[in-house]
Formats: C-alpha cells, sequence, structure tokens
C-alpha cells in the first residue's frame, strides 16, 4: 500500500474525528511462545491500515489541526546492538522520513508528551477495554491533565472506541485494497488447484498443508490469513478442524479451508473434493446441493440486498435439498422457521473480509441488517456437515462438504474474486484426473 494511500486514510480519520478530538492507537505487542521464542509478530490491523509501520511497541496520534503537524508516531530508537539480534527499526528518523509521521519520539517519551497533546481536547478516540495495561495508561495521561485545570489545562470529557470510526472506513475498501485482494485470491486459488492435483489415497493431511504453504510463499505471500483447515473424511465434520495429520482414506472428501495473506490482506476459500478424484453418488448429491445454494446465496450479494439475505436462500435451498434427499421431513416453510436445518448446517454462510479474515465492521446498523455497498468484500460459505449418528441414512455419514468464495460487491452485482478456484463438480474430477 502507498504512503499516499495510508495519508489519506489518517486525513479522512481526522476529517471524521474533527477539530477538537485526538485518537491514539497502539500496535501490537511480541508475545511470547515459549520461554525466549517468540510467537512471529504480525501487526494490528488497525494500526498497520493507517501507519504502515511494522514493527511492536509503537503508539500512532492523530490530533485534527495541530500547528505542528496532526500525526505523531512514537517508535523504539535505533539501537545497535538489538538490531544485531533482533533486525533493523525504524527508528525515530525513519518514522518521519519512511513512514510520514509529522513528529515522531522515542517510546521512551510517551508518557511524558501524551498529556501536552491531550490537553485542550474535548474528545478521546482509543481503544477502549480492549487492553486493560493501555485503559490504565491513558486514565494516568488524563489525570496529569486534570491534575493541571487551575493552569488552564482541559482534559477530554468524552471517551469514544476509535473503531467506532476506523472500522467504518475499513469496510469500504478503495481500488488499491481490492487491487491487493484480488491478487491474494488468485494465489490462494493456485494452491488449490494445486492440491487437488497431487492428492491420492494413502498421503497425509499434513502433505496437503505443506503444498499449501509452498505454494502461497512462491507467489510472494508467505503468510496465511489463518491456520489452514484440511479435513479428510469425518474431520471435514469439524468445523475448525486444524490437526492436519490423518492419513486421507479412498473413498472419502477432503475439505480444504486455507487462504493466504498478501500485504496484510486476507483471502479465505474452501474446497471440497474426493481423495481419490470422483465423487460418488451420495457425496455428488450433498455437493450439489450445496453448490446450488452457495451460487443462490451469491446471487443475493449485490449492492441494495441486506446482509441477511445471502444466508436465507442458502437455508432455503439446503433445507428444500435435505427434504428431498430424506434427512429432513415436512413442510418447507415450517422447517425453515424451526432452523431444523442447523443439526447439518450451523454457521452462519460468511463474513466480512480484509485485512482480517473475519474482517471488522458491523453486520447491522440502527437494528436493522446493512445493506451491501460496492467496494465491501465478504465470504459465501454454505455447507453440510453429517457426521456419524444413527439418525443419518448410512451413505451421508461422516461427510463434510462447504464451499466458500470472497465475494467483492460491485457497482453492478458481484465479482467473485476466488473464481479460478475449480468448484463445479466435473471440473474437479477433470482436474484431479490430469485432463
Amino acid at each position: 500500500m502507498t504512503a499516499a494511500e495510508r495519508k489519506r486514510r489518517r486525513r479522512a480519520l481526522a476529517n471524521a474525528i474533527g477539530p477538537n478530538a485526538i485518537a491514539i492507537l497502539p500496535a501490537a505487542r511480541e508475545v511470547v511462545r515459549n520461554r525466549d521464542v517468540h510467537y512471529p509478530f504480525r501487526q494490528n490491523s488497525d494500526f498497520v491500515y493507517l501507519t504502515g509501520f511494522a514493527e511492536p511497541d509503537a503508539f500512532a496520534v492523530i490530533a485534527p489541526k495541530r500547528k505542528d503537524g496532526e500525526y505523531m508516531l512514537f517508535c523504539r530508537p535505533r539501537d545497535p546492538e538489538r538490531e544485531q539480534w533482533d533486525g533493523r527499526r525504524a527508528g525515530v528518523e525513519g518514522a518521519t522520513s519512511e513512514f510520514g509521521a509529522d513528529q515522531a519520539y522515542p517510546l521512551n517519551e510517551l508518557d511524558a508528551v501524551m498529556p501536552t497533546l491531550i490537553d485542550g481536547r474535548e474528545r478521546l478516540y482509543y481503544p477502549i477495554g480492549s487492553d486493560a495495561a493501555l485503559d490504565a495508561q491513558v486514565m494516568g495521561w488524563i489525570n496529569r491533565v486534570r491534575a493541571n485545570i487551575r493552569a488552564g489545562a482541559t482534559a477530554p470529557e468524552t471517551f469514544v472506541t476509535i473503531e467506532s470510526v476506523l472500522h467504518e472506513m475499513r469496510l469500504r475498501k478503495s481500488p488499491a485494497e481490492i487491487k491487493q485482494m484480488r491478487r491474494a485470491a488468485e494465489i490462494s486459488a493456485a494452491a488449490h488447484r494445486r492440491l487437488m492435483q497431487i492428492c491420492e489415497p494413502g498421503m497425509n493431511e499434513s502433505r496437503l498443508e505443506a503444498e499449501l504453504h509452498h505454494v502461497c510463499a512462491a507467489s510472494g505471500a508467505r503468510d496465511q490469513a489463518y491456520s489452514p483447515i484440511v479435513g479428510g473424511g469425518p474431520n471435514g465434520c469439524i468445523l475448525h478442524y486444524v490437526e492436519n495429520r490423518a492419513p486421507l482414506r479412498d473413498g472419502d472428501l477432503v475439505l480444504i479451508d486455507a487462504g493466504c495473506e498478501l500485504g496484510g490482506y486476507a483471502s479465505d476459500i474452501t474446497r471440497t473434493f474426493p481423495v481419490n478424484g470422483r465423487f460418488s453418488a451420495p457425496q455428488r448429491a450433498l455437493y450439489e446441493l450445496v453448490l446450488e445454494a452457495q451460487m443462490a446465496a451469491i446471487g443475493k450479494a449485490k449492492p441494495g440486498n441486506l446482509w441477511n439475505e445471502p444466508h436465507d436462500e442458502a437455508v432455503k435451498v439446503l433445507t428444500k435439498g435435505l427434504i428431498h434427499l430424506g434427512l429432513l421431513k415436512g413442510k418447507l416453510a415450517e422447517l425453515i422457521k424451526e432452523e431444523a436445518h442447523k443439526p447439518y448446517y450451523m454457521h452462519r454462510t460468511g463474513h466480512w473480509l480484509g485485512m482480517d479474515v473475519h474482517d471488522v465492521g458491523s453486520y447491522k446498523h440502527k437494528g436493522a441488517w446493512r445493506a451491501f455497498e460496492p467496494g465491501m468484500v465478504l465470504t459465501v460459505e454454505p455447507g453440510l456437515y453429517l457426521a456419524d449418528s444413527d439418525e443419518i441414512p448410512e451413505p451421508y455419514r461422516q461427510i463434510g462438504i462447504r464451499i466458500e468464495d470472497d465475494i467483492l460487491i460491485t457497482e453492478s452485482g458481484n465479482e467473485i474474486l476466488s473464481a479460478a478456484a475449480p468448484k463445479d463438480p466435473d471440473a474437479i474430477e477433470s482436474l484431479m484426473a490430469g485432463d
């Protein structure tokens, strides 16, 4: 993402909060995995959205109309000894020259400088309640300002969660963001195609996961947006299965839910296909039902329609199909009202997608489902999960199916960003056969 894009975002935030407010946003912290080993560092999405700054333990401040500059960055100073061990730092100099800060300060000056920045502002925006230590730190700054009221200092009286503004901005993607997400989906789709091509009975789930990482990394997407799910047979019925270490059996399906992260933006694709390359008749019947539900739901993802419409459409198609297959009995309208599908389809049909795989943005506005607008990106992912149960006819047992695509709302309808990953059952079989 360009510096100009991030500057535009900071200006939009400043305009949204107004000249009498100030916004404070902390970076992510490093987290210890075990002893002196850290988890791979991933910057807070809100922080990187505004700053592009990828280092931990930093603070960004937006103070509209401030005479000496609206954007300040507090960060770790340069330290050649620590950089020898842990990698390069931008330092205060880089914060201004590389990341566009109007002013930058070393992190150890944060507590001294922040009260002077807060003084005179009526409203304070920050991630309220997200971190008890941060809450305490902010109140410390506020109390220092209050202690100087007799000298003319004024502390903010209104505290607002910064997410209320920032997440609305992130919900609508810019052309640059859409370009990045389109490329992320293309890379992930290529990985899913590759897994279909190499899959065979006896292979371990971990082998497919390893190939997924290889294809994405080789295309420039080193990180996954979330822990990949590679579930063969009954493991595909576990919604968040991540063990990925069981052998793949001849005659089973394998469900793969995986997507890379590229430049801080997520993709999220699920494909389900036969381990041996051929759907059995019961597998195909269930698969085609899920695919029909997904296509019907995608058809509802267009400007002006409400968030819940794709889910309602998917539920209608799945319930009707389950009646046809003998898995549900009764009248369609009554079964939908009773949510009779839930033993077999227990999750929603999608979520927002962006910098986070379950991206920010409310699903309702003033109590009503939000309407789709151009620039929004969501997933559409109906599924059926038929575990090993006496209530399920034997041919349908231990079958888990989910089909998920990344959908961009456009001016005229939608674009399936992940369309390059095959999902037509004949196309899947053809690809797996090497045709």
